[in-house]
């Protein structure tokens, strides 16, 4: 008896003899008994990746773990909303990102309302902002938690403040650049990009050190 784990465009997850192409995770969905339970999704990362990575082997309803998920192509992997794996799928997960920055409307800004703790793109506004999304930009008022997306991929560069101080960023299941989104007023969006050179320069001045600190590196006397 097939396993429930094919999902469809519409995002319902059926139990069909069926293969698929690609692979998908939303977290641990499924019980003991191998069966799914009322939540459809414990993740909010959905990604899709390859059905071979490394030979590597594993049960698709492992206890504890999560829960395997399948698609019948790209599309409808796409349609049920998940993403390339920005692992496994490294080449499709950076096409993917400049598709949908070159998609969305110019110097996009989206604030997207959580309805029940989930997020609701249905209702997302487009905010205002510079073409090169840095800079001071007023965000619509609106009640409940919020979530800033930059139309940008995830960097430690990007930081963005409001009146109460710095915003908490956050993991967009789109692979953008989020933030915590204040009820309103005005955000300030910067892009520092010396903090990645000052990390390298970090990593080759540790490196340096534990060389010199080798035994083999002392002189003899």
């Amino acid at each position: 008896m097939p396993l429930q784990n094919r999902v469809l465009p519409s995002q319902e997850i059926v139990a069909v003899p069926a293969r698929g192409l690609l692979m998908g995770n939303r977290g641990c969905l499924h019980g003991l008994g191998r069966e799914l339970g009322v939540s459809r999704w414990r993740s909010k990362l959905w990604i899709c990746c390859v059905l071979r990575w490394r030979d590597v082997r594993r049960d698709p309803m492992p206890p504890g773990r999560w829960t395997a998920l399948f698609f019948l192509d790209e599309a409808t992997a796409l349609a049920a909303g998940h993403r390339p794996c920005a692992y496994c799928r490294r080449g499709d997960y950076l096409s993917y990102a400049r598709a949908w920055q070159a998609a969305a409307p110019s110097g996009a800004v989206r604030v997207l309302p959580q309805v029940g703790g989930v997020l609701d793109p249905a209702k997302a506004k487009i905010v205002s902002a510079p073409p090169p999304l840095v800079g001071s930009m007023d965000i619509p008022s609106g009640s409940g938690q919020r979530q800033l997306h930059l139309a940008v991929g995830v960097s430690d560069n990007w930081s963005a403040s409001g009146a109460d101080g710095a915003l908490k960023a956050v993991t967009t299941s789109s692979g953008t650049q989020g933030f915590a989104a204040p009820s309103d007023g005005e955000v300030t969006v910067s892009y520092d990009s010396s903090h990645g050179r000052w990390l390298s320069l970090r990593l080759v001045l540790a490196a340096v050190a534990i060389v010199l600190a080798l035994p083999g590196r002392r002189r003899r006397t």
